[in-house]
């Protein structure tokens, strides 16, 4: 397999002994043992008996079982993490999946518990919680709750629980494996998937068709098993929302992230009638600049000719994002330092490892994971400093434990949308020679646009999806057209999107790993560029009640965490703020 342009022998590699030895360990042998044995005995102690607990009795019970989520927690993330580096190993599957499939027959003796909270009336649930030891939880309770009126019987709860390691979790595995064994040919090269996609920004134009031919070629190959994999999980995901009463498809996704579905609708109105001043105008310019009528699809990621694409070794795109971190805040700093000096990142591309990036929050009593595919990019040093925020946010609200220091998704893209923007806006003030500041904006412009114009479309093609799903099952052709009119609504007529692009939808792991997650997207980015703006205007005091939102962790909802900044979500405006800011850079871009 031919190997990105500069060696990856210096990019650090994550060490999982934090969590484990190995597979094979007696320690995580004995772990599984442990958690097992505390899960019976937590449903012999309370099965049956949580609406007559006093309130410092359930409180003594979520605590205890705030403990077993913790250790199940960290068993889980060690076999993920383990297996996301080794998607092409036979025997990694077998383990992880044995792992799940273990966590999963365990968990089912505290299915009980959550079931048995939510039977509790409203009245009673308030008496309770005048417990100090329950209130303590009531952040959790309460998202709990929130899931009152979709519960089924606890048979069917059940029934669900134990069937979810043969039916959406599989076709996922299924997904991740087959795009993880794709393999591309390139001027004889033979290229993973992240590389393949990696040369649509390579400068050599030629070298950009050439790719989106052989992804063209191996999409096609299997989209009849990609369009399979969605039919499924959307019909999956139709079948429990049918039963669960969700008025729409989305609908649950807004309950888990704690948001009312007139400001997600608020969003995406906003995006959308935003796109010709966004995208259409922006892709128009970078026609221009490139010489051409218009871009092909794919051009539309090309660096620009006074563009810098030199290689950018690991240790100054890790210099560059640390010192953007420290010059907002030297506590934001120093955590993020921890990721770096002590092996909480896997940074190459390696065959069978996950595309893409992520940060993993693993469980409070360890820490977090980053895993990146660095390739010396100026985008694969901003994707640092987006996953870094993750990390670091993630660090930050751990002290509230296993059960409150997750956030819901659009708050969770919150650090590192804000990252980016840090590590964006200290490039931009060292920069003075026009041509090179020209390239810079136009760069955090691509990536606004790929957030906020990108990830909307995207929301807007699994709406259509599960819509007309419902009608029966899509054909590849059928997911083609809707992918290519939303597609061509959101980018505008400066990109000319070939018969090629059609099948480009596949390999998005959003709409297979968790549906409806990509509005999130949009929401951070929006949110953060009021946040910045309320930064530059009144810097004093700002970087303490950032570092409070977020230690904050899913112990507040984005009201509560928006009103020390005098921002609301709720208020359309603040929509039309957010996407101003991305205007305004074209406007400059303009200019220039």
């Amino acid at each position: 397999m031919a190997q990105p342009a500069r060696s990856n022998t210096t990019l650090p590699e994550w060490d999982l002994t934090d969590l484990y030895p190995g597979p094979e360990s007696p320690e995580l042998a004995a772990a599984l043992k442990e958690l097992e044995q505390r899960a019976k005995d937590f449903e012999a102690s309370y099965q049956g008996k949580i609406t007559s607990l006093s309130g410092d009795a359930l409180g003594e019970a979520v605590t205890i079982y705030e403990q077993i989520e913790e250790l199940a927690g960290r068993i889980g993330s060690y076999s993920g993490l383990y297996y996301v580096t080794r998607l092409d190993d036979s025997e990694t599957a077998r383990f992880a999946q044995g792992i799940q499939e273990t966590l999963t027959d365990i968990s089912a003796h505290l299915l009980f518990f959550t079931l048995e909270i939510n039977r509790i009336e409203d009245a009673a649930f308030e008496t309770m919680l005048e417990s100090d030891a329950l209130n303590h939880y009531r952040p959790w309770l309460d998202e709990v709750r929130l899931f009152r009126e979709h519960q089924l019987s606890d048979e069917a709860e059940h029934l669900l629980h134990d069937k979810s390691v043969a039916g959406r979790s599989s076709w996922t595995r299924l997904f991740d494996e087959t795009i993880a064994g794709l393999r591309f040919t390139v001027d004889g090269e033979t290229l993973t998937e992240e590389q393949a996609l990696s040369l649509l920004s390579d400068k050599d134009p030629e070298k950009r068709r050439k790719a989106a031919e052989a992804l063209t070629e191996v999409f096609g190959k299997n989209i009849r098993l990609f369009a399979l994999i969605m039919n499924t999980l959307v019909k999956d995901k139709e079948v429990e929302d049918r039963w669960r009463k969700y008025k729409t498809p989305a609908a649950s996704r807004h309950l888990a992230n704690q948001v009312e579905p007139e400001v997600v609708d608020a969003l995406v109105s906003a995006a959308r009638e935003a796109y010709p001043k966004l995208a259409h105008r922006y892709y128009a310019l970078k026609a221009k600049w490139l010489g051409m009528d218009t871009l092909n699809f794919w051009d539309r990621n090309a660096p620009l000719p006074e563009q810098d694409d030199a290689h950018i070794p690991w240790e100054q795109a890790t210099s560059t994002v640390i010192e953007a971190y420290r010059a907002f805040s030297p506590k934001l700093a120093d955590v993020g330092s921890q990721f770096f000096s002590n092996n909480w990142i896997d940074a190459p591309v390696k065959a069978g490892k996950q595309g893409g990036a992520f940060a993993h929050p693993t469980v409070p009593s360890a820490h977090p994971y980053l895993l990146l595919n660095y390739q010396g990019k100026t985008r694969d040093v901003t994707t640092l400093a987006h996953e870094l925020g993750h990390g670091v946010h993630q660090v930050l609200s751990g002290p509230r434990g296993a059960l409150m220091a997750g956030t819901p998704l659009t708050l969770a893209e919150t650090a590192s949308v804000f990252g980016e923007m840090l590590t964006f806006q200290a490039l931009l003030a060292q920069t003075t020679d026009p041509a090179a500041r020209k390239a810079m904006l136009a760069g955090k412009v691509e990536d606004m646009i790929n957030t906020v114009v990108r990830q909307t479309a995207f929301h807007t093609f699994e709406e259509r999806v599960h819509a007309e799903r419902r009608s029966g099952e899509l054909t590849p052709t059928r997911l083609g057209e809707i992918w290519m009119e939303v597609q061509g609504n959101s980018l505008g007529p400066a990109i000319t999107l070939t018969e090629g692009y059609r099948d480009y939808w596949c390999y998005i792991p959003h709409f297979i790993h968790t549906p409806f997650y990509v509005y999130a997207y949009a929401f951070g980015d929006c949110l953060v560029n009021s946040l910045y703006a309320v930064y530059q205007r009144t810097p004093e005091g700002f970087e303490d009640k950032y570092l409070d939102m977020l230690r904050a962790g899913g112990t507040k909802r984005h009201k509560e965490l928006l009103e020390p900044f005098g921002l609301d979500a709720s208020d359309p405006a603040f929509w039309q703020q957010g996407l101003s800011v991305i205007s305004g850079m074209i406007d400059e871009l303009e200019r220039l």
